[in-house]
Parts: structure tokens; sequence; C-alpha cells
């Protein structure tokens, strides 16, 4: 019997006890039967409290490895949470390396292109002062050759 059902039953005794007359509220019990039912609780009391003790401790060992588990949940997401941050710190450190780059090189470009353009222009109009030289010695050649012709 466990000590609860002992309890009932020390209560059923009381329930039935015979009232004095007289005595105000006291009355007459089964001696003998609350003494067992007491002996009961004594034999009984030990092992409810070793079963009590054995859940707590259960509980205990249960609430330790939940702690344990939720502890090194959380330590894996710092860690992977570090890994992604560093990870976007990176990716972030490179695009905006990316695009230093792609500005220099447009940069870069737009120099070249522009210094290639005033090349161009300088040697189209040193061969056109060239070619207009060339022209006028050639007219004037010819010009001295019909001269000399007449």
């Amino acid at each position: 019997m466990n000590i609860e059902t002992i309890l009932d039953m020390m209560g059923d005794v009381l329930d039935k006890a015979v009232a004095m007359p007289l005595s105000g509220r006291r009355s007459l019990i089964d001696v003998e039967k609350m003494s067992n039912l007491l002996n009961d609780i004594h034999a009984n009391l030990p092992r409810e409290i070793a079963k009590a003790r054995e859940v707590v401790n259960e509980r205990k060992a249960l609430l330790a490895e939940a702690r344990r588990e939720a502890d090194e949940l959380l330590k894996k997401a710092e860690e992977r949470a570090k890994t992604l941050v560093a990870q976007q710190e990176i990716t972030r450190t490179a695009q905006a390396r990316a695009e230093e780059i792609m500005l220099d090189a447009h940069q870069k470009a737009r120099t070249l292109r522009n210094a290639t353009n005033h090349y161009i222009e300088d040697m189209l109009a040193n061969s056109d002062e060239m070619l207009t030289k060339n022209l006028a010695a050639i007219k004037k050649a010819r010009a001295a050759l019909k001269n000399s012709a007449r």
C-alpha cells in the first residue's frame, strides 16, 4: 500500500469514530486499527521517500542533460552565427574591393581612351600638315615643270 491509501483509510477510521456524549468534540476510534495504519505509514514512508528521491534525482539528471544539450546547441548556434557573420564580412569586403577594382579599371580605361584619342588626333594633324606641305610642294614642282616646258 502507498501512503495516500493508508491516509485515506485513517480518514475512514476517523469518519466512523463514535462521538462521546458530553465530551465536546471527542470521539472513540479503533486504536488498534489506527496503530496498524500508523505502522504501515512508518513502514511505507522510507520506500515512498526513496521513490521521491529517485524521482527527484532522475529529474535533476534530466534537467542537467537538457541544460548540457541546450548549452551545446547554443554554443553551436553562436559558432554558426560567428561563421555567417565572418563570411558575410568577407563577402562584403570582397564586393567592396571588386567595386574599387572596377572603378579603377573604368578610370584607367577612360584615361587610356583619352590619351589614345589625343595621340591619334596629333598624328592625324601631323599627317594632315605633312600632306598639305607635300601637296604644296607637288603643286610647286608641277608649276615649275609647266613653266620650264614653255
